[in-house]
């Protein structure tokens, strides 16, 4: 024998097909319980979808009284001891939870009947889509299964609107969201806030291209991660988000990588520009260049960063990659004078604003403070 190896007590030689063989069973065990654990949770969900929906067909209060639900709760939990789903309050959420969605989809599917179903963006797609008939029963959406119950217990009981729900059950589905980073999404307000910067997108890039675009922008950033003196410049704010870049890479949200700072962009021998952030859009394969301005938008921002845009196209866009996109993050943006100087720009560019807390420096204040005693005392 020429090499290292492990032998077994029966005499059996472990070679490195043996060994390679034994890593794929392995992969393919967890792989089968991996959709051991998703069918289970589907089938879950499906029971819990059908005990609300039978709670409310059934008007079960109604019929049996106010200690309905303890009763139910005691007896489910007699015949089932081993299993935890079954208290009070998961019996109330199974209710709201069938009732939300059942409510949410009639009121939709009425006004879409109202307007002869020209309604056409993506979540009334999905509207339409969900609502397949049992008699008059609206039965559990297939991407349902894919989301843990506690998850929907967060998204049902904080979403306002069914377009809402369906674009948190999305967002989990599609990108392993945790419970906790949903709580956090669902607080800031993601769902307003994700695509409603104000851009030139429909105007400069195709469709599909355009939806997709907005969806890479928000109209405010949250920047209180951030701890700012009072008078800060550009620079300020630059070195700070870059020192915190982990935090600032999912305040922009999912898919973003960090490219570069102040890459120079050199023209000739004399003249460089730099721009002051660049990123790369994994999923959806596009550059987006960043400005930073502390101060209010004024219409000379989106002519140099359409610079920058084009800049990006010609250098850094490869092969199959789409359109760069531009966006700027300012203090404060008057919505008319953002659109009227994105009229006529040729790159897709976006404008948005951001939010942080000024902390005022503590050696400006104890001087301020000394000061003022001095003049007390005199």
């Amino acid at each position: 024998m020429d090499k290292p190896t492990f032998v077994y007590n029966d005499g059996m030689i472990a070679d490195k097909e043996y060994v390679n063989w034994l890593s794929e069973l392995k992969k393919r065990f967890q792989r089968c319980q991996a959709k051991a654990a998703v069918r289970v949770n589907i089938a879950m969900l499906e029971y819990y979808w059908s005990l609300g929906r039978d709670i409310i067909k059934k008007r079960a209060e109604s019929k049996w009284g106010s200690g309905f639900f303890n009763q139910l709760s005691a007896d489910m939990r007699s015949m089932f001891p081993n299993e935890t789903g079954f208290s009070v309050t998961n019996l109330k959420y199974m209710k709201r939870w069938y009732l939300f969605y059942n409510d949410q989809v009639a009121i939709r599917q009425q006004a879409a009947d109202e307007i002869g179903h020209q309604a056409g963006d993506e979540i009334q797609k999905q509207v339409l889509t969900i609502r397949h008939q049992a008699g008059d029963e609206l039965g559990m959406p297939t991407i349902f299964g894919r989301v843990p119950w506690k998850h929907h217990v967060e998204i049902f009981t904080k979403s306002q609107s069914l377009e809402e729900a369906l674009y948190y059950i999305n967002k989990v589905a599609e990108e392993g969201w945790s419970r906790s980073w949903l709580e956090d999404q669902i607080a800031a307000k993601l769902f307003l806030a994700q695509g409603s910067a104000i851009t030139n997108f429909d105007k400069t890039l195709p469709k599909p291209q355009s939806e997709l675009a907005k969806e890479l922008l928000k109209d405010e950033y949250n920047f209180e991660f951030l701890t700012m003196k009072a008078k800060y410049d550009e620079h300020d704010l630059e070195e700070a988000l870059v020192t915190n870049i982990t935090r600032f890479l999912l305040e922009l949200g999912k898919g973003f990588a960090y490219v570069g700072r102040q890459m120079e962009l050199r023209m000739d021998d004399e003249t460089a520009f730099f721009p002051d952030l660049v990123f790369y859009h994994i999923p959806q394969k596009r550059y987006l260049i960043l400005e930073l301005k502390a101060v209010k938008y004024i219409p000379e921002f989106a002519g140099k960063l359409n610079f920058y845009v084009t800049a990006a196209d010609k250098l850094l866009r490869g092969e199959g990659d789409n359109p760069s996109v531009g966006l700027i993050i300012c203090k404060t943006a008057k919505k008319t004078i953002v659109e009227w100087s994105l009229q006529d720009i040729q790159k897709p560019l976006g404008v948005a604003t951001y939010q942080l807390q000024e902390v005022v420096d503590r050696t400006v204040a104890e001087l301020e403070l000394k000061k003022k005693q001095k003049e007390d005392e005199v």
